[in-house]
C-alpha cells in the first residue's frame, strides 16, 4: 500500500517528497499536498514518514509485511 497524507494535517514542506528514493511523490510542487503519482513503487521503507514534521503520513502496510514493521516511537 502506498503513502496515505493527511491533507488537514500536511504543511507542504515536500520534505516527505525529498526523502522517498522511489520517487513515489513524482511531480509533487511545493505549496500543494504532494501525489502519491507511482504508488506501486512504494518499498515501505518509511523515510517520508520520518521525515514529516506534522505526523500527515501514513504508511499502510501489507498485511505480509506487518510482522517486520516496528512503530516509531
Amino acid at each position: 500500500m502506498p503513502p496515505f497524507i493527511h491533507e488537514d494535517q500536511c504543511k507542504k514542506c515536500l520534505l516527505c517528497v525529498e526523502a522517498c528514493q522511489s520517487d513515489v511523490f513524482y511531480g509533487s510542487v511545493r505549496g500543494a499536498v504532494p501525489v502519491v503519482t507511482y504508488p506501486d513503487e512504494c518499498w515501505h521503507c518509511n523515510a517520508c514518514v520520518i521525515e514529516c514534521p506534522t505526523g500527515a503520513v501514513e504508511i499502510r502496510l501489507p498485511l505480509n509485511l506487518e510482522p517486520m514493521y516496528q512503530e516509531r516511537g
